[in-house]
């Protein structure tokens, strides 16, 4: 009797939850080119539409659905996904989430700590203050105009539900060059989001193409940029031990947890950290041998 009494309600339970999850959306802003973001993004292992999104900015539009059969939601997914790029990156990524209960956002920066926020369906606040000011702060936003609209989204307001929020948080980063295009943006399922980022002028389809080719490119492109440094001599090799030392208790913690998103920045630490290692002696032996 008390089965059958338990059972609609864990059903209605697992429903609601399957529902939630089916209504996600999401977007990651990365402030660089796509040129640079496309070198990086391989790494992640993860099928993206790369496209621009405004004046130092790009958007990635996931073309797969973790969230629906991997026993995560969307915005740990996102997270994990945002602090892989951010770590092995001069720039900082902006992981835009949704579903049918909530929506957020999660800002990760080289090695400091992601900073998030995030709203019920009905726009109310979920985060603290401090979370928007330390957001403006990494974005390099106004600290006075800028951050005046960011304490209006974190304030009660029965007019202005979830989406009105992340339209409003967008809005405040149009001001640093972000200009999503038409049809990207907070609100829209998984599958609308794909559709239109496929039909973007000049959107790229990021594959994985391999760990020789992946590391050879990334590794190639900013051996020429300002990073130089930081990937051969000293500064790199203490890099490379620092993502590692950060990388290891990451991906037992990731495969205790069972969690994608954090799998692949262990995974891209451990990677970058090898890598990076490798590449210095490899060099290194080159400019002996001349």
């Amino acid at each position: 009797m008390s089965s059958d009494a338990s059972s609609p309600g864990v059903s209605g339970a697992s429903d609601a939850s399957s529902g939630s999850a089916k209504a996600a959306g999401a977007l990651l802003l990365c402030r660089a080119e796509p040129d640079v973001v496309e070198i990086a993004v391989q790494l992640l292992r993860e099928r993206m539409l790369l496209a621009e999104a405004g004046s130092g900015w790009s958007v990635l539009v996931p073309e797969g659905k973790p969230w629906l059969h991997g026993g995560e939601p969307v915005d740990r997914v996102l997270t994990g996904w945002a602090t892989a790029l951010a770590v092995g990156s001069a720039w900082p990524v902006l992981a835009l989430w949704w579903d049918g209960d909530r929506s957020g956002y999660t800002l990760a920066a080289g090695f400091r700590r992601t900073v998030g926020y995030e709203w019920l369906a009905n726009g109310t606040p979920l985060g603290e203050d401090e979370a928007m000011r330390t957001f403006a702060a990494r974005l390099g936003l106004d600290p006075v105009l800028d951050m005046q609209s960011l304490e209006a989204l974190a304030r009660p307001d029965t007019e202005a539900d979830a989406r009105a929020r992340m339209l409003g948080l967008l809005a405040v980063l149009t001001r640093t060059g972000l200009a999503l295009p038409p049809g990207l943006g907070p609100g829209e399922p998984a599958d609308r989001l794909r559709e239109v980022a496929r039909i973007q002028q000049g959107v790229r389809s990021v594959e994985w193409p391999g760990w020789r080719d992946a590391v050879r490119a990334e590794f190639g492109a900013v051996d020429k940029g300002p990073l130089g440094p930081w990937v051969r001599g000293p500064r790199a090799r203490v890099l490379a031990a620092a993502q590692l030392a950060a990388g290891l208790p990451l991906a037992v913690w990731a495969v205790r947890r069972r969690s994608a998103g954090w799998g692949a920045a262990a995974a891209l630490l451990v990677v970058q950290g090898a890598a990076g290692l490798a590449y210095d002696r490899a060099r290194g032996a080159q400019d002996a041998v001349r």
